[in-house]
């Protein structure tokens, strides 16, 4: 792998920089493996789980769409414009009120929690940006596509 492509070891030391935490700590208050960091850093592990982002988003305390915001770059990726993030907020909000009305959102017969919702819907709008984005990169006519990083 090239220097030129993303690495999500930079993005992470940069959301270390702005709270003002060394990556170690960051890590250990996050409720995530030393390990995972220094595979991001040695860019064995390229992207973190939706798990891994939940935890990320909540000690950074930023969208898990601002944990991943910078995926994209430096791989030819585009990002979401604000009209797809909408397009995908309403399509999660479709979805939780269809489970809902349904009565499908039960853990052994208990209504979902607030926290297990917010949860739910969090990892659903996550999944959702990242086939948008997958799309999105697949199916854009190459001459559409943004400027690309010489090898």
């Amino acid at each position: 792998m090239e220097r030129g492509d993303f690495v999500f070891y930079d993005r992470f030391l940069e959301l270390c920089r702005r709270k003002g935490v060394v990556p170690t700590r960051a890590a250990v208050e996050a409720g995530i493996s030393k390990s995972l960091v220094s595979k991001w850093k040695a860019n064995e592990a390229k992207e973190p789980s939706p798990e891994v982002v939940r935890k990320l988003s909540e000690y950074f305390g930023v969208s898990p769409y601002e944990v991943l915001e910078d995926l994209p770059a430096g791989r030819g990726r585009s990002t979401l414009t604000e009209r797809e993030r909408r397009d995908v907020a309403r399509e999660v909000e479709r979805i939780m009120g269809d489970l809902e009305n349904s009565g499908d959102l039960m853990f052994d017969g208990v209504p979902m929690s607030p926290e297990a919702r917010d949860s739910l819907t969090a990892a659903m709008k996550l999944g959702l940006e990242a086939a948008r984005l997958r799309n999105k990169e697949t199916y854009t006519p190459k001459k559409y596509r943004g400027p690309k990083e010489e090898a």
